[in-house]
């Protein structure tokens, strides 16, 4: 039995994975501010006196970690891009002669 390795090397594998890491690590800590934001955001609704309605703290929720996680994401993948060498392949202009 063999064992398929996704056509890889396993330095390439391991580069890789070397890539993403910071991506995960970046996702874990924007998920808890995103949380820790999420309850701010809905103790100061009940603290101002906002109708105490679940759509509203849906609403507020959904919101605040929607806008979190895609901002980290994207912010994520720039950075992701940028170390995997994705960025220089677009730099590279074939020269008219």
């Amino acid at each position: 039995m063999t064992i398929d390795n996704g056509g890889a090397e396993p330095q390439a594998r391991s580069a890789q994975t070397s890539v993403w890491r910071p991506f995960k690590r970046l996702m874990a800590i924007t998920g808890g501010l995103a949380v820790a934001a999420v309850a701010a955001a809905l103790t100061w609704l009940q603290a101002s006196g906002a109708p105490a309605r679940w759509e509203l703290y849906l609403a507020v929720s959904v919101g605040v970690a929607g806008t979190l996680l895609l901002t980290g994401a994207l912010m994520g993948l720039v950075f992701v891009s940028s170390r995997s060498g994705h960025d220089e392949s677009v730099d590279r202009r074939e020269a008219d002669d």
